[in-house]
């Protein structure tokens, strides 16, 4: 039985407009979010890892007196202005129960792909406090009085507190009506399977891990559909290889190798055979599966949502996911 909340095939993931790598201008970041909505986007996906909080600002002020949309936004790092002492996060002892610095910078920019001063430090807390407190804050910068979807965010070393502390805070949050949907959100699927078998999440967000490249994340699909949680598959570029016909650039986020790159490329000239583009097959790919209900794909610019939204919106002829298949390309299952 499907549980809690209807999601549309299409969402927009705010990593960008917290200036992923490269920094966007904030009327660009405004132009892009406007290109979503007016090409009938009506999910929008934040963090406030994303930028330090830059993408959840952006966001809540592009989206201020619409309707009609769903806003996620997500919990687990909190930002908290920077110590001294070269910048490494609170001193342990004054640290909340089950928190840390999250990838604290040195200098005065950011580390973690993010091109903004480094004016606060990300520190991970997955405590009940903590997971209401990054909320809370999150409405702040958000400027908007609720979200519809809170994600635990990347609760990768902290999965047992994450369950046993983090799922609880948020259910009781939604029992509350004060959201309406509990997920995670990881770029791995088995942490996510985990939550699905023991606890009652609505809703997964799974990062790279059901691409055209990487189908490793099936078995958590499969589970999903048993239990009638809903998929949001991000990462469908994995990061950048499948996000132009030419494949190049990154594979999760790092340098792809010549053999993902060759791999990518004989993707594509079997998509040639078939009149489409290789990121027409990316976004396409992922929601011929029951379980996925949504692609969530960021964009930095308008022209790129301009041109996701007429590729998603073209046809793609079964005979491509046959000879992908048949190419070995694609598991059995897909």
């Amino acid at each position: 039985m499907e549980r809690g909340i209807d999601l549309p095939r299409h969402g927009f993931g705010g990593a960008p407009i917290g200036n992923l790598y490269d920094a966007v201008a904030g009327e660009t970041a405004r132009a892009t979010i406007d290109a979503a909505w007016e090409n009938g986007v009506r999910l929008y996906d934040t963090a406030p890892h994303y930028g330090l909080g830059l993408s959840e600002r952006r966001m809540g002020a592009a989206l201020a007196g619409r309707s009609g949309y769903l806003l996620s936004t997500k919990v687990g790092r909190l930002l908290r202005p920077k110590t001294s002492g070269g910048g490494r996060g609170e001193p342990a002892a004054q640290q909340p129960a089950g928190a840390r610095a999250a990838g604290v910078p040195d200098g005065g920019r950011d580390e973690q792909g993010f091109d903004v001063p480094a004016e606060v430090e990300r520190v991970w807390d997955f405590s009940p406090d903590g997971v209401r407190t990054s909320l809370e804050e999150s409405l702040t910068r958000l400027g908007l009085p609720a979200v519809d979807i809170a994600f635990i965010h990347d609760p990768d070393d902290h999965v047992d507190q994450a369950i046993a502390q983090a799922y609880p805070a948020l259910a009781e949050l939604r029992a509350e009506g004060r959201i309406r949907a509990v997920g995670v959100g990881m770029n791995q699927w088995q942490v996510p399977l985990r939550f699905v078998q023991e606890t009652d999440v609505d809703v997964v967000m799974l990062a790279g891990r059901y691409t055209l490249l990487d189908q490793s994340g099936l078995p958590l699909l499969e589970e999903c559909v048993q239990r009638g949680v809903k998929v949001l598959a991000a990462g469908v570029f994995n990061s950048g290889i499948l996000a132009t016909h030419e494949p190049s650039g990154t594979y999760d986020y790092a340098p792809a190798s010549a053999e993902l790159l060759e791999k990518a490329k004989r993707i594509a000239r079997i998509c040639d055979r078939h009149g489409v583009t290789l990121p027409q097959a990316a976004m396409a790919f992922p929601l011929r599966h029951p379980a996925v209900s949504t692609i969530v794909v960021g964009a930095r610019a308008p022209e790129e949502v301009v041109r996701n939204a007429g590729l998603w919106s073209r046809p793609v002829p079964e005979e491509l996911w046959e000879d992908l298949r048949a190419a070995g390309f694609l598991t059995i299952d897909n």
